[in-house]
């Protein structure tokens, strides 16, 4: 294993090479909780020793060690986010991850334990799949609605809506405006609706959006039938043209084709130097040759 799978790897790979057990394995949470519990914590000098043995040396033994004697943390920093309705087995995967990108970064002549450091990196995974799966449409893309997502809900369940000098305070605090504020308010007080109809015994829920929003255009597949079609018959005329002579290809163009003004036949037969019905003529023999062509 090198130092990027470390880095990459799920849950399973990276404590099923230690027999640690994982939630999967065992088909439970608390089994999991225990087992990562009773994984020793590392004193000063043994996660100094061991990060230098992988700073130093890749010592992928010691990597696993520094992230197995964290695994606890990541369960704690995992409960703190429970309010968001998703499964923790989930939350401390992903925070797993982040532990073991803080752990390939971990450099241990900063002066700072493990720890400390691992906790951004832990949150930052957490945060985003926290993001991309609370609601099916994301509602945070931008820093600053970010920070309002996660300091706004923890607020919420305090405050309700907020009144005006509230929002001037949150905005103040964040360094956000007053607008991104309201706008995520918003966000986080509305909910995902089903496009298609309730079921007939939900009675007080309100229409869905598929009673409402219609599309008063062409079924798709009729539009791509439509475009290939008027598609085909172009190719069509453009091979029709090429097979045409270039006298009776420029009475043909200018008789049918030219979109701004459609001249007359006396006017081509004097451009030509012949009679009118001799330009009739030519007409006449070019779309009989071109019908021919969209017949076959």
């Amino acid at each position: 294993m090198t130092t990027n799978s470390l880095t990459n790897s799920g849950l399973s790979t990276a404590l099923v090479a230690n027999n640690i057990p994982v939630p999967s394995a065992l088909g439970s949470l608390d089994a999991y909780v225990n087992a990562v519990h009773r994984i020793p914590v590392l004193t000063v000098e043994d996660e100094q020793a061991l990060a230098r043995r992988f700073r130093e040396g890749e010592d992928l033994d010691a990597a696993r060690e520094l992230v197995h004697s964290h695994l606890r943390f990541v369960v704690h920093v995992a409960r703190g986010y429970n309010g968001y309705g998703l499964q923790i087995g989930d939350l401390i995967q992903e925070g797993n991850i982040g532990l073991m990108k803080a752990v390939k970064r971990f450099d241990p002549d900063q002066g700072v334990r493990l720890v400390s450091f691992a906790v951004h990196w832990i949150r930052a995974e957490m945060h985003e799949f926290i993001l991309k799966n609370w609601r099916i449409v994301k509602v945070a893309t931008t820093k600053a609605q970010r920070k309002l997502f996660f300091n706004l809900r923890k607020s919420k369940t305090r405050l309700g809506w907020m009144n005006a000098e509230e929002v001037r305070a949150v905005a103040k605090d964040l360094n956000v405006s007053e607008r991104e504020v309201l706008e995520m308010e918003s966000r986080l007080s509305g909910r995902d609706i089903g496009f298609d109809a309730p079921d007939e015994d939900d009675d007080g829920a309100p229409p869905s959006p598929v009673a409402y929003l219609r599309a008063d255009g062409e079924d798709p597949s009729q539009t791509y039938e439509r475009k290939d079609e008027e598609d085909g018959h172009l190719a069509l005329l453009r091979e029709g043209l090429s097979e045409l002579d270039a006298r009776s290809r420029d009475i043909i163009k200018r008789r049918w084709l030219d979109d701004e003004s459609k001249i007359t036949l006396q006017e081509l037969a004097d451009e030509y130097g012949v009679s009118a019905e001799r330009i009739r003529q030519i007409e006449a023999n070019a779309l009989k040759k071109m019908r021919a062509l969209f017949a076959a």
